[in-house]
């Protein structure tokens, strides 16, 4: 267990079926989806709930205790990490619901809820709420939620409505998963497990108090949890994804390297000078990403504790540390890909499995370069949108 998250019962029993994503791995990704029982008794540790309150009855993990949850379930399978982190982020939305509508949607020890941030859909006021369509991609782990949301831009005389700075004002919509249609779409190199389809909703009504801004409005609850911002958050769930399969990468190439002789040589690849930079490289890479994702997780909660909200510097730091521990992860597994030669190339090598994962993480918006570029103007003291930190 990590010396930055002592170990909890929560931890606990996310560290308990890790072994099962990892033996399950080739399965879940033949499935394209977590295997259902899985799935259930990933939700018997509460990781999908880690982010919904005590109030509505689930785990508020603290952040670090998040992170670490992820990170372990990534270790095991890229998949089962991805989809425990959606279905965990997702759960902050009950902290800005009213109590009873997020009782509604969250109460349920065994519901699962999940989504898509991006504004892809179109929302028109109505009594008592809003008359919803759209179709959202990369809805992770879509087949195994009760509730489902998009983001929908609301509409008004056939223009979208605008917050004071100029964007559009998207809500989240939440919809019962009865009333979305599941597309088959998730065809793809890495995270093929996840079952990321797109989702589409057709003229479904959605009362006023299922729709949440993560822009103009601020949460109901008061933990420290939900002083981060979401979209912070929503990155560190990311970088841990990345972190955890970094480490199966090094692990397995470490495993490799002992008992593999390279074709044309005599030395097993432990032996070969580059393969012990490339090992050594790579370890500096992940735990130096790690130790600032950690470092600014832990600057960023006690500033929550302390002050009951996250400045902007701290909110800086969460994202530059998400950012740099996934693009670093990236690279200690180009790495190991590289040294494993050409055992790596075949599908029943985890290190392919490990590179194509890890490389469909870094495609992730809160990840991108251009979070570099946001961070850089902060950093620079050059006037600069901080709402998207």
């Amino acid at each position: 267990m990590s010396a930055e998250t002592p170990a909890s019962p929560f931890l606990d029993a996310v560290a308990r079926v890790a072994p099962s994503a990892r033996a399950r791995a080739d399965e879940t990704e033949r499935g394209r989806r977590l295997p259902l029982d899985l799935v259930a008794a990933l939700a018997e540790t509460g990781v999908f709930r880690a982010c919904v309150p005590r109030s509505v009855g689930g785990v508020e993990a603290d952040p670090a205790e998040l992170v670490r949850a992820i990170e372990m379930l990534a270790e095991a399978d890229g998949a089962a990490g991805w989809s425990a982190m959606i279905g965990a982020t997702s759960g902050l939305i009950a902290g800005y619901l009213e109590p009873a509508t997020a009782r509604l949607i969250y109460g349920d020890p065994h519901g699962i809820a999940g989504g898509v941030y991006a504004p892809s859909g179109k929302a028109v006021s109505v009594d008592g709420g809003y008359r919803v369509n759209g179709r959202w991609a990369f809805a992770s782990g879509s087949e195994h939620c009760a509730w489902l949301m998009g983001g929908s831009v609301i509409m008004e005389n056939g223009a979208p409505r605008l917050l004071p700075n100029g964007l559009p004002d998207a809500p989240l919509m939440l919809f019962p998963a009865a009333d979305v249609e599941i597309i088959d779409t998730w065809t793809v190199s890495g995270l093929r497990g996840t079952g990321s389809h797109d989702i589409a909703v057709r003229d479904v009504l959605v009362p006023a108090d299922r729709a949440v801004s993560l822009v103009r409005d601020r949460p109901r609850e008061r933990g420290p949890l939900y002083a981060f911002p979401v979209f912070g958050l929503l990155a560190l769930g990311i970088a841990a994804v990345a972190v955890g399969v970094a480490r199966r990468a090094i692990d397995e190439l470490i495993a490799l390297a002992g008992g593999k002789t390279p074709t044309g040589s005599r030395r097993v690849l432990a032996d070969r000078q580059v393969v012990q930079a490339q090992t050594s490289e790579a370890e500096a890479l992940l735990r130096s990403g790690r130790a600032f994702l950690f470092d600014a997780i832990g600057a960023a909660a006690d500033e929550a504790r302390r002050e009951g909200e996250i400045g902007t510097r701290a909110r800086l730091d969460v994202r530059l540390a998400a950012t740099n521990a996934t693009h670093s992860a990236a690279k200690a597994v180009d790495l190991m890909y590289t040294a494993g030669g050409g055992t790596a190339v075949y599908a029943t090598s985890p290190l392919q499995r490990c590179f194509r994962d890890v490389h469909v993480v870094t495609q992730h918006l809160m990840v991108a370069p251009a979070t570099y570029e946001l961070t850089g103007r902060v950093l620079l003291g050059l006037g600069t949108d901080t709402s998207q930190l």
